[in-house]
């Protein structure tokens, strides 16, 4: 039978819990949902009004892993959804508002995507991403040197730059923005990756296209499309082990000097939170948004 756990007053199905999601670390779904269980504080803010777009590894990363938008099959009605525009037609998608929504979503074992917008100005983005993909032999020591310079230059522009681990290969450049076309901040973003190329032309790419980017950085702008989504600050990743996009403090930027040291898995996140607490909380406080030139 299926465990029922009765979450802030609503019945929540958790399924399978000793299933190994991880083989090589032994991790399993029940230490998943407790990661989001005990990380949810933290978490929650980057959901809470934002459609979640769901990468789902049901048998682990090595298993069938699939993107689920609309709202899934057999969804409780106490789960916030709402409709959002889409080119080809809107679509009803899940609103992840409190910890039972939340303990349903992570049983579903899926990492979380949200776009740069809230759902009641759905082409109105709040949110500036950078996201820095290394391209082998380059890794996260490059995306530092990268991230750095794009502080400086955001900050110039009157924008505090804040940056979290992608929970793969590379680093996140966050800031917010007062409410602002998604299509402006778009082109402000792809300025700022076109002068990150020019800048460091042997350590930057703007442009997507495999065969420019070994050995360099790609700073991808698009993900400010829109349609586009960005892994959610705190969510575990569907990789070899279940490491975490992880918010990172602009001195662990500076002072990293090999691959290992910004990689965060998820029993490290409690940790983390009870010595630095969330370091992207700043994005939440009233008044910080700034003005996209």
């Amino acid at each position: 039978m299926t465990p029922i756990a009765e979450v802030e007053g609503r019945r929540v199905a958790l399924s399978n819990l000793e299933k190994v999601l991880y083989p090589a670390t032994g991790f399993t779904k029940g230490e998943l949902l407790h990661y989001y269980a005990t990380t949810a504080d933290a978490l929650l803010p980057h959901l809470r009004d934002r459609p979640v777009s769901f990468l789902r590894y049901p048998d682990g990363p090595d298993g069938q892993v699939f993107f689920t938008k609309n709202v899934p099959p057999g969804t409780p009605d106490w789960v916030v959804t709402a409709q959002v525009p889409r080119s080809e037609g809107p679509a009803r998608m899940v609103l992840v508002q409190d910890l039972a929504s939340l303990m349903w979503a992570a049983n579903l074992v899926t990492e979380f995507h949200t776009p740069q917008w809230l759902i009641d100005a759905p082409d109105e983005a709040d949110r500036l991403v950078l996201d820095l993909d290394p391209g082998a032999p380059a890794t996260v020591v490059e995306c530092c040197e990268v991230a750095l310079w794009l502080r400086e230059r955001l900050a110039a522009d009157g924008i505090e730059a804040y940056v979290k681990t992608s929970g793969s290969k590379g680093l996140h450049v966050l800031a917010a923005v007062v409410a602002t076309p998604s299509r402006r901040v778009t082109s402000y973003a792809k300025e700022l990756a076109v002068a990150a190329e020019r800048a460091m032309p042997r350590l930057v790419v703007h442009l997507m296209k495999r065969s420019l980017r070994p050995g360099k950085v790609f700073v991808d702008w698009s993900q400010n499309a829109a349609r586009k989504t960005t892994a959610t600050p705190y969510t575990v990743r569907a990789r070899g082990a279940p490491a975490v996009s992880a918010p990172v403090s602009w001195g662990e930027v500076e002072g990293c000097t090999a691959v290992g040291e910004l990689v965060f898995h998820a029993g490290d996140i409690a940790g983390r939170l009870e010595a630095y607490g969330d370091l992207l909380a700043p994005l939440f406080e009233p008044g910080t948004g700034a003005v996209v030139p």
